[in-house]
């Protein structure tokens, strides 16, 4: 069996990440970037498909550490072993990278004496290709095709178990540190890489103080800081730092139901996301990270507007396509197994909207903006305009037939604000009648065709009773004000959304092929749309209601405060991939949302 998600923490150096189990193993692994072919990917599978384990090898420890944290604002991962002999700490860090990707473990003695065991079986190319090792005396290096890792382990000799792993057996004592490092390079370098011969105290003062500062700039002061500085640091791992891409989440086909096939590829940036990342990252003082976004963002969509797409890779490539992976048995028998996402090619007219949401936000805060930034605009709105009626695959990417989406055409009056905005503050006029214009039929259009008058609700899609969770984000962009009834009406609907008090995305049988999404089964509760749900209660007046619908998801965040993409109400445990960022954004605009209306309430009271 798969070790549950939430078992999981996260390290990562910037520009990939690993996952690090209770058990002491890291069982996923890209290098040398988040959507490399994995090295490690028992996550997915089995041991033989690749993991990397430390931790005591005495029949009397338990299975799992005894207890773990990240150091205080910081990314380093600390994991406590207490056994019948004695007591050790394992510290697992990625540095962030200067040269080549490299993960640190060091094995602290804390008391007595603990037999331990490093276990390392690599399995390149998705978890499938068994590599050639060579044990040296400074080091072991393992070569298959393109890739090589070496791993130094301070003058152990490595032993084999048979099974193609690299096996390293140590005692450690009271007060005495082992460093095991780990350095992946093209396997075409002849020698050991510069970073296996760093000391583990430099590589740990240098890595602690790297994050310190960078959580030091958070302006967040409320109630719920600490929640709210993990989550910044979880989205600051997920960047690619050489870029400022953020991708959705550092892992593949982690299920949204056991055993079901809503199983999709993560590691990539989604447009989606632009608006949220932005505001997240600008309210929360992080002006540098929100300006290599946005550069990530002009950047990838350069081109025609009509070959905007949902989703790029890291460095803006366009081409992403999706695979399957039979060798890999999935998590907890969760197939296919996927890798690339064939959403690159699908139409989603929101994220027009999207973009030009995040380059209004960039406008307003002083980021440098590109020269062209208005040709770009003209030539967004007017493909824009040609195309919106037509129906799309909606924010959800749903793999069943187009629909005209609410949402979509939701953004597509956002797209038409924000042009006539930027307009304005730029100076630029000629096309505000025709933008104007659109903005209101828009508008028109879905008040008349999105409202179900018996339901008191905005909808799905047009001529569908069906509710979806993207309707509450109708008054935070600004399309109704949230005192119209028609909000207060949408916000009351949503409870048939819900499940245990979180907010699925919209209804699903469970069984059969869903009619919206045309794939099977049945799926969580998302946690963003149940943080969505938190910020519509707040600001139509229920902010008692809105507190504890945050509270209950900060309840569901692991005990490193690490959030996936769903949660299940009914097993209490996370689905989907991890960590999610567009989770983490959500809850950080949330505490922002909270904290500012308690303000406000305080203000008001005092007056």
């Amino acid at each position: 069996m798969n070790a549950p998600i939430e078992d999981y923490a996260l390290i990562s150096d910037l520009e990939t990440a690993a996952m690090v189990g209770r058990d002491g193993s890291i069982d996923w692994l890209c290098l040398p970037r988040f959507d490399s072919p994995a090295c490690l990917a028992a996550m997915l599978g089995t041991p033989d498909n690749g993991f990397w384990r430390i931790a005591p090898v005495s029949r009397a420890v338990p299975a799992h550490c005894t207890s773990r944290a990240y150091r205080p604002d910081t990314l380093v991962l600390e994991s406590r072993w207490e056994t019948a002999t004695g007591g050790v700490r394992v510290i697992d860090l990625m540095p962030p990278r200067s040269q080549l990707p490299c993960i640190v473990r060091v094995v602290e003695g804390l008391w007595g004496s603990v037999p331990m065991r490093s276990e390392l079986r690599l399995r390149f190319h998705q978890g499938r290709v068994v590599p050639w090792v060579q044990a040296g005396e400074a080091c072991t290096v393992a070569v298959a095709g393109p890739d090589a890792v070496w791993l130094n382990t301070e003058g152990l000799v490595a032993e084999s178990d048979g099974g193609n792993s690299i096996v390293h057996d140590f005692t450690v004592r009271a007060g005495h540190r082992m460093t095991l490092t780990f350095v992946w390079a093209p396997s075409y370098v002849p020698e050991p890489p510069v970073p296996l011969c760093v000391p583990a105290e430099t590589v740990l003062k240098e890595t602690g103080d790297f994050w310190r500062r960078w959580t030091a700039q958070c302006r967040y002061e409320g109630p719920w800081r600490d929640a709210v500085v993990r989550s910044l640091i979880t989205l600051k791992a997920l960047t690619y730092a050489p870029t400022g891409g953020i991708v959705a989440a550092p892992t593949t086909s982690l299920p949204g139901c056991i055993g079901g096939e809503r199983n999709w590829d993560h590691r990539f940036c989604w447009l989606r996301d632009s608006a949220l990342t932005l505001s997240c990252l600008l309210r929360s003082g992080y002006h540098d990270e929100a300006t290599a976004w946005l550069g990530w963002l002009v950047r990838a969509i350069a081109g025609e507007p009509a070959d905007l797409q949902t989703v790029y890779g890291v460095a803006g490539q366009r081409l992403l396509p999706e695979t399957e992976a039979p060798w890999l048995p999935g998590y907890e028998g969760s197939r296919p197994v996927r890798f690339g996402n064939s959403a690159m090619s699908q139409l989603q007219l929101d994220v027009y909207g999207e973009v030009l949401d995040a380059l209004l936000l960039s406008l307003r805060a002083g980021i440098p903006v590109p020269g062209h930034l208005w040709r770009l605009v003209e030539a967004m709105m007017d493909h824009l305009g040609r195309h919106w009626r037509e129906p799309d695959q909606g924010l959800w990417q749903v793999r069943g037939p187009a629909r005209q989406f609410v949402h979509s055409k939701v953004m597509t009056w956002v797209a038409a604000d924000r042009a006539l905005q930027m307009g304005e503050l730029l100076g630029r006029n000629g096309s505000s009648d025709a933008w104007r214009a659109m903005r209101d039929e828009v508008h028109r259009q879905v008040c008349r065709e999105g409202w179900d008058a018996g339901r008191g609700s905005f909808v799905q899609s047009y001529g569908s009773p069906a509710l979806d969770a993207s309707a509450l984000l109708i008054s935070r962009l600004g399309f109704l004000p949230a005192g119209d009834e028609r909000v207060r009406g949408t916000v009351r609907a949503m409870r048939e959304l819900t499940h245990g008090g979180f907010v699925r995305r919209y209804a699903s049988n469970g069984r059969g092929v869903h009619g919206v999404d045309g794939m099977r089964g049945g799926e969580g509760a998302f946690v963003a749309c149940s943080l969505w749900y938190a910020d519509a209660l707040a600001t139509t007046g229920h902010r008692e209601e809105a507190v504890e619908a945050f509270e209950r998801v900060l309840e569901i965040r692991n005990d490193l405060g690490l959030l996936s993409e769903q949660w299940d109400p009914d097993a209490g445990r996370q689905l989907g991939n991890a960590p999610q960022a567009f989770s983490h954004i959500a809850l950080v605009e949330t505490a922002f949302l909270l904290s500012e209306s308690e303000s406000e309430s305080e203000s008001e009271s005092v007056a």
